[in-house]
């Protein structure tokens, strides 16, 4: 029984932020108390001056509404980790919100527990970023935060990798984000070779309390290695764009391919949208927001004329 009324109550406010709606039931049961007890806690949370209103229903519940106010969140420690990553990059970003961004990320910092503070500061000291996505890229906070200290305090780690057998041992070395996805960078110490991973494809990882000494990354910039083994990787679907602008104008729309833009003239650039999915092929063309024409497999045309015949039927229906 949760008989600490702070800690009570502090608990009684997470569980609402992580549900639209919460039975009185089921909280009593969360927090091993009475019914009554949730009610007279309810009604201090209310005092306190947060919006919980109650639903009605089959016994009722209750809900934390919007209010006039932003009230104070309380974030587990992926939330954390995940929240301060974001702000961080929104700071180096978006135009506008350097500041407010920066801001907020200093009172986030300055509450974090010492273990997160930790992770985080990983992060951000061996992160790289091949251009800005506004879908941001994905990866869960807890393995990117174990990778970043790794990285940072220069410890092998293993980890299984869902697209090869067995366990793989790496001297980790930098993170970077690119076309929506997170990368880790290392040097692969069964094949004695520089590796890239996607983070989205990592289980299972574990430190290995053996450090090892850092190596030069080919052209000592992780960044454009790893752009240049995603730009000249193998690809499923074939499509070359000859689009009517200038290269520098395409990669500023494309940063993800920013390796794959050539130029042909001042006007004119050729653009290898080529990928094992037939979607992104179609995201990238709309991103080009330019005329051009197209070289690609039957597969990637098909699919571009099936899209925009939905799209006009959605459109006249």
């Amino acid at each position: 029984m949760t008989t600490d009324l702070p800690a009570r109550m502090l608990r009684l406010l997470s569980l609402l932020q992580t549900r639209r709606e919460w039975s009185g039931t089921e909280l009593a049961a969360r927090l091993d108390v009475t019914g009554r007890t949730i009610r007279r806690d309810i009604d201090r949370l209310r005092d306190l001056g947060y919006p919980v209103e109650g639903t009605t229903g089959h016994a009722g519940g209750y809900r934390l509404a919007s209010g006039t106010a932003m009230p104070p969140l309380i974030l587990d420690d992926g939330e954390a980790i995940a929240t301060a990553v974001a702000l961080s990059t929104a700071a180096g970003h978006l135009t506008g919100m350097e500041e407010t961004s920066l801001r907020a990320l200093a009172k986030l910092e300055q509450i974090l527990p010492a273990r997160l503070r930790t992770q985080v500061a990983a992060v951000q000291q061996t992160t790289a970023t091949i251009g800005w996505e506004t879908c941001g890229p994905r990866a869960d906070p807890e393995l990117l935060g174990s990778l970043a200290t790794a990285c940072r305090d220069h410890e092998s780690v293993t980890f299984d990798y869902t697209t090869r057998h067995g366990t793989r041992r790496v001297d980790p070395h930098h993170l970077v984000a690119s076309g929506g996805l997170w990368y880790l960078l290392a040097h692969d110490t069964g094949k004695d070779d520089w590796r890239i991973f996607r983070l989205d494809r990592i289980t299972d990882p574990a430190p290995t309390r053996h450090h090892f000494a850092p190596r030069p990354v080919p052209g000592d910039d992780p960044a454009a290695y790893v752009a240049d083994k995603i730009a000249t990787a193998p690809a499923r679907y074939r499509a070359i764009a000859t689009v009517h602008a200038s290269a520098d104008t395409v990669r500023r729309r494309t940063w993800a391919l920013a390796t794959r833009v050539r130029p042909r003239d001042e006007t004119t650039c050729t653009v290898d949208c080529s990928s094992n999915h037939l979607p992104g092929i179609a995201q990238t063309l709309a991103a080009l927001d330019a005329d051009y024409t197209l070289d690609a497999d039957p597969e990637v045309t098909a699919y571009l004329h099936q899209a925009a015949a939905r799209m006009q039927h959605s459109v006249t229906s």
